[in-house]
C-alpha cells in the first residue's frame, strides 16, 4: 500500500513495507514509537517539493477544496504506474474519490489510515531526508498565513482598525481646536475686542494675531494672503476706535504661541480627514457614497468593525448611535427614535422635515446593502452606492412633489407602462339603432282625480273623528252627573241617622 502525505515543502509518496502491521488500529501507534520502527514499516518513495509560496498555496488550496492540481497530478502519474493494484492512502476522502476518478488508483480512507498518517507526521523528519524542523516550521507558518489571506482574500488596504483610530482623532482635534480657539479669542479679545466680531474664521482669527501682534501695527502690515479686501478694510477703520486695553510683550509672546498651535492642529486636521476620505474610498466606497466619508467612518467605528457593520439589519443602521434614547422610550413606552447617526447624512439633510423619518428608513436600508456588498464583495467600484443614491435621491423628489407611489427606475420586477397608441378604426354611433320607450309619468289629469279621492277620504275620516268625541263628551257628563246624584244621597242618610 502506498500513502500520499501533504507537507509545507510538498508532496510526499510512502510505501508500507509490511501490510499486515496495519490490521488493527490499536497496534499502529506501537510501530511508531521510535524512528527505526517507523523507517522498518514505511519508506520513502518519491517527493515533489514546491518551487515558492504561490505553487504551494495553489497546491494546498485544490487539497482543500477536494481537486487535484496539475503538479499532484503529474507526481502521482510518474511515481504510480497503470499496472500496480496497490491502493493508495490519502488523508482526504473527497481527494481520494477525485483521485480514483481522474486517474483509475483505488484509495482507501478510514482509522487505520488516520493513525497511520499521524505516525508519519511524528518521524516526518527522519523520514524525508534534508527536511530539517526548523526549516519546515517556518514553511508551515508562512504557509498557514498566505492560505489564510488567500481564502480571506485579505488586503492590507482593507483594514477598517485605521478609519476607526482617524475617526477617533479627528474628533478630538475638532474638540482641541475650538477649545484653543475660543482661548486666543478670549485671551486677545482684551486687546482688541472688535476683532472677534469682524473675523469669524478661527483659523483666520488665529494666522491674523499671529502676524499682527500688537493692534497698532495693523496700519503696517498687509493680510491680502489671509483676509479679503473688505474684512482688511473694516479691520483697519475699527482699529483707530478700539476700546481695547493694552498688553505687554510677554502677553504677545504667549498669545502667538497659542496661535501656532492653532494652526498647527487645524493643517494635521485637514491632513488627517484626506487620509480619512482616501481610506474611506478604498475600503467602503458604497458607504461613502450613500453617508459620506465622516458619517460612514462614525458608523464603522460605532459597529467595531466593517463586518460587524454588515452584519446589522437595516433597522439597526438606522438608529445606531441613538441606543441611550431608544431604551429610555422602550422604558418610558413613547414613540422610539427614528434615526441615530445617519441623521447628518447629506440626504437627510436636504430633506423637508416631516419627511426625514420615512427617508431615514429607505436611506437605511440602502445603506446595508452598500455595506455589505463593501464587506463581502470583491469588486472595489461603487457602483450598487451611486444606483442606491439615486434611488433615494428619487424617493425625496416623489415626497416633495407629493406623490407617494413606487418608485422610479427601471427595476426588474417593475411593469413599464406602454405608451398609448390611438386606433386606426374607430367605430362610429349608429343614429338608426335607437327607439323610444313610453312615458312612465303619469298624465295631469289622473293626478287630479286622485287627489280629489283623497281629499274626499280625508273629509270623511275627519266627520266620524268630531261624532266620535261628541260621544266621548256625552258619556263623560253623564257619568259626573250619575255621580253627583250619588253624593247627595249618602249626606241625606248620614243626616237621617244623626
Amino acid at each position: 500500500m502506498l500513502v500520499l502525505f501533504e507537507t509545507a515543502a510538498g508532496h510526499a509518496l510512502f510505501k508500507v513495507q509490511d501490510e499486515s502491521k496495519l490490521a488493527k488500529v490499536e497496534t499502529i501507534t506501537k510501530h511508531f514509537e521510535t524512528t527505526d520502527q517507523a523507517n522498518q514499516l514505511i519508506k520513502l518513495k518519491g517527493f515533489h517539493a514546491f518551487k515558492d509560496t504561490t505553487q504551494a498555496v495553489a497546491a494546498v488550496a485544490d487539497v482543500v477544496d477536494g481537486k487535484i492540481g496539475k503538479g499532484l497530478r503529474k507526481f502521482l502519474k510518474k511515481n504510480i504506474s497503470d499496472g500496480m493494484k496497490e491502493k493508495l492512502a490519502v488523508s482526504d476522502k473527497a481527494l481520494g474519490s477525485i483521485i480514483k476518478e481522474k486517474l483509475g488508483i483505488p484509495c482507501v480512507y478510514d482509522a487505520c489510515v488516520f493513525e497511520l498518517m499521524r505516525g508519519i507526521r511524528t518521524h516526518m523528519n527522519s523520514l524525508i531526508a534534508g527536511l530539517e524542523d526548523e526549516d519546515l516550521k517556518s514553511m508551515t507558518l508562512g504557509l498557514s498565513h498566505s492560505l489564510s489571506r488567500y481564502k480571506l482574500k485579505f488586503s492590507a488596504d482593507k483594514v477598517d482598525t485605521m478609519i476607526i483610530q482617524a475617526i477617533g482623532l479627528l474628533d478630538e482635534l475638532d474638540k482641541e481646536i475650538n477649545t484653543y480657539s475660543m482661548r486666543v479669542r478670549e485671551w486677545f479679545g482684551w486687546h482688541f475686542p472688535e476683532m472677534g466680531k469682524i473675523i469669524t474664521d478661527n483659523l483666520q482669527y488665529a494666522k491674523t494675531v499671529l502676524k499682527m501682534g500688537i493692534r497698532s501695527e495693523i496700519k503696517n502690515l498687509d493680510f491680502s494672503d489671509i483676509l479679503s479686501e473688505s474684512v482688511e478694510a473694516a479691520l483697519r477703520d475699527v482699529c483707530e476706535i478700539s476700546m481695547g486695553t493694552d498688553i505687554s510683550e510677554e502677553d504677545v509672546v504667549n498669545i502667538r504661541a497659542l496661535c501656532d498651535q492653532v494652526i498647527s492642529l487645524t493643517e494635521y486636521r485637514s491632513q488627517l480627514f484626506d487620509y480619512l476620505k482616501n481610506r474611506m474610498n478604498a475600503i467602503a466606497p458604497n458607504l461613502t457614497v450613500m453617508v459620506g466619508e465622516l458619517v460612514g467612518a462614525r458608523l464603522i467605528s460605532h459597529a467595531g468593525s466593517l463586518m460587524n457593520l454588515a452584519k446589522h439589519p437595516a433597522s439597526t443602521v438606522q438608529i445606531l448611535g441613538a441606543e441611550k434614547a431608544l431604551f429610555r422610550a422602550l422604558k418610558t413606552k413613547h414613540d422610539t427614535p427614528k434615526y441615530g447617526l445617519i441623521y447628518h447624512a447629506s440626504l437627510i439633510g436636504q430633506t423637508a422635515p416631516k419627511f426625514k423619518g420615512k427617508i431615514s428608513r429607505v436611506l437605511a436600508a440602502k445603506t446595508s446593502l452598500a455595506i455589505r456588498v463593501d464587506a463581502l464583495g470583491e469588486g472595489v467600484e461603487a457602483c450598487i452606492g451611486f444606483d442606491n443614491r439615486a434611488k433615494v435621491e428619487a424617493r425625496i423628489r416623489q415626497l416633495d412633489n407629493g406623490i407617494s407611489n413606487t418608485l422610479s427606475g427601471k427595476g426588474k420586477t417593475k411593469s413599464e407602462q406602454k405608451k398609448y397608441q390611438k386606433p386606426e378604426h374607430v367605430a362610429q354611433y349608429n343614429a338608426e339603432a335607437d327607439m323610444q320607450l313610453d312615458s312612465k309619468k303619469r298624465k295631469v289629469d289622473e293626478l287630479t282625480q286622485v287627489d280629489g279621492v283623497l281629499d274626499g277620504d280625508k273629509g270623511a275620516k275627519s266627520d266620524k273623528k268630531a261624532k266620535k268625541k261628541k260621544e266621548a263628551t256625552v258619556m263623560e257628563t253623564s257619568q259626573s252627573e250619575a255621580t253627583d246624584e250619588k253624593d247627595k244621597k249618602k249626606k241625606k242618610k248620614k243626616k237621617k241617622s244623626a
